[in-house]
């Protein structure tokens, strides 16, 4: 049997930033917020996670922004998991403000209005959360964590999980969209079962 090639572990420098020197895999969502003058507000988030496996959702944003400033004065805010082929919609959502502090670029985007909380969601996205604040932790370097609590959810029936439905056909049928941190994105339409050890429990 051939040996594997040893690996080298280089340390980092941690003056520069970390996660910009090795790519991750990170989900990739939009977050929904309503603004002052009863707007809306779509930006995109890849530090974002389920929060435990009960019904919280949680992701990093900083208190510089808007979508922080309108949570924190409305208390709810919504979350869609688009689809592979709405990349671009999705970098618009992260297009800048201009000189009047709006975003022409979200009038383009197509969008549903929720229906649990005051938000809507972009269009066509296979995943739909309607939260509530739960709390929000500042205080890790410039950003903090948001935490909120699902009132509602939505999914796309094609990519809903079935008992009668193979995983890997569901997958190729709709496949997922993942932020691979820093700046690049990928189509995941392949999966194995991951070989748990007997006995495991989460």
């Amino acid at each position: 049997m051939p040996q594997a090639t040893p690996r080298t572990l280089v340390s980092l420098d941690l003056s520069q930033p970390l996660w910009e020197r090795v790519f991750t895999v990170a989900p990739l969502v939009v977050i929904g917020t309503q603004e002052a003058d009863g707007t809306y507000d779509l930006a995109p988030k890849h530090m974002a996670m389920p929060l435990g496996w009960g019904h919280y959702f949680g992701f990093v944003c900083t208190p510089r922004h808007h979508t922080y400033q309108n949570i924190q004065r409305t208390g709810v805010f919504t979350v869609s998991f688009p689809q592979p082929h709405q990349i671009l919609a999705t970098s618009l959502t992260a297009a800048p403000r201009c000189d009047d502090d709006q975003k022409p670029s979200l009038v383009a985007l197509p969008t549903v209005k929720s229906q649990g909380v005051e938000g809507v969601f972009l269009q066509d996205a296979y995943l739909c959360l309607d939260c509530e604040l739960d709390r929000i932790v500042d205080g890790f370097g410039d950003n903090s964590l948001i935490a909120g609590k699902i009132l509602a959810a939505q999914v796309d029936e094609a990519a809903l999980r079935l008992s009668a439905r193979d995983d890997q056909d569901l997958l190729r049928r709709a496949p997922l969209l993942a932020y691979l941190s820093p700046g690049r994105f990928a189509t995941l339409d392949h999966s194995q079962a991951f070989p748990f050890h007997e006995g495991f429990q989460r």
